[in-house]
């Protein structure tokens, strides 16, 4: 029944809405829907799916290895994001809390404010409190949805500082194959065009000789995808 649920949901499900499904509910119920997760998880292991355990529960997805072929099943095409958007998304996750301010000064450049719209509308970010200095800036954290996207149960699941030693290490990490095809039909599509007014290439363009050292640093980011997944 598990795997029935969860392939109908299409999304992740949290432990007790499976509990929920069977006509009682104790704890001798959630440890026989846990080891039936359990069992699925080892039955799917030479398979091109597979069962995996994210921030707002589990859910089935296929596998990375195969993402590209089957991804031609959508017709919309993917997301880009550009490399300024993936730095600050970075940053956001690894330094967390953290304002605008905070990402411009590590960056070395301003921050397009389409890219933190284009962040808060994907709701891979939101707003978490206020700086106590003068003017109040925001604060910046990550989202479950930031983590469930990328295939994280909790922040602690981010790469390693050692494993993100470059900007394009960065970029592999942060564009998980197998995370793709679990959106739901024309959300890839929204965003892309959400960002397309908000991250010009001349923005891009304008950052990339500096944006090197300074994105390497801020994937630094402490916490997250640290906290994060």
């Amino acid at each position: 029944m598990s795997a029935a649920a969860l392939l109908a949901a299409g999304r992740a499900l949290a432990l007790d809405e499976l509990v929920t499904l069977f006509d009682e509910r104790d704890e001798a119920k959630a440890d026989e829907v846990r080891a039936a997760l359990a069992a699925l998880a080892a039955e799917y292991e030479p398979r091109g799916i597979e069962l995996v355990e994210v921030a707002s529960g589990f859910r089935i997805q296929i596998r990375a290895a195969i993402a590209p072929p089957v991804s031609r099943l959508w017709q919309e095409r993917p997301a880009k994001y550009s490399r300024a958007l993936l730095e600050t998304l970075a940053l956001v996750a690894y330094r967390q809390p953290i304002t605008r301010g905070e990402i411009e000064q590590i960056r070395g450049v301003s921050v397009n404010p389409n890219i933190v719209k284009t962040l808060l509308e994907r709701n891979w970010i939101r707003v978490v409190g206020q700086r106590d200095v003068p003017g109040k800036p925001e604060l910046l954290g990550t989202t479950r949805e930031f983590l469930d996207y990328f295939g994280l149960k909790k922040l602690d699941d981010l790469p390693t500082l050692a494993q993100l030693k470059e900007l394009e290490d960065l970029r592999v990490q942060l564009t998980l194959p197998g995370a793709e095809p679990i959106l739901p039909a024309g959300e890839g599509a929204a965003a892309g065009e959400g960002e397309a007014a908000g991250e010009s290439e001349a923005a891009g363009e304008s950052e990339a000789a500096g944006e090197g050292e300074a994105a390497g640093e801020g994937a630094a980011q402490a916490e997250s995808i640290g906290d994060s997944a």
